[in-house]
């Protein structure tokens, strides 16, 4: 279920899985929520960095973000009726 984030450039959704993305190599990034290890996701197709996968949280109460997909609203497409 997506949830409204905030991505280095606009806002942004929180993903349980993503599809058509490869992942780059993981490194630590100090968040607005908090130290993070973060890999940048990127389409598979044109390259475009797309958002992150959080790798690992630091904080307890950031956990629950590990294995997750943040995906900036800048970088999805409407191509139906979907809200």
């Amino acid at each position: 279920v997506p949830q409204s984030f905030q991505g280095s450039h606009g806002r942004a959704y929180l993903f349980n899985s993503v599809v058509n993305v490869g992942c780059g190599p993981a490194e630590q990034r100090l968040l607005l929520t908090g130290l993070h290890s973060v890999a940048d996701i990127f389409c598979q197709s044109c390259k475009t960095t797309l958002g992150w996968k959080y790798e690992q949280a630091f904080e307890s109460s950031q956990k629950y973000k590990e294995g997750k997909f943040i995906i900036e609203i800048s970088h999805m497409v409407k191509e139906n009726d979907w809200d």
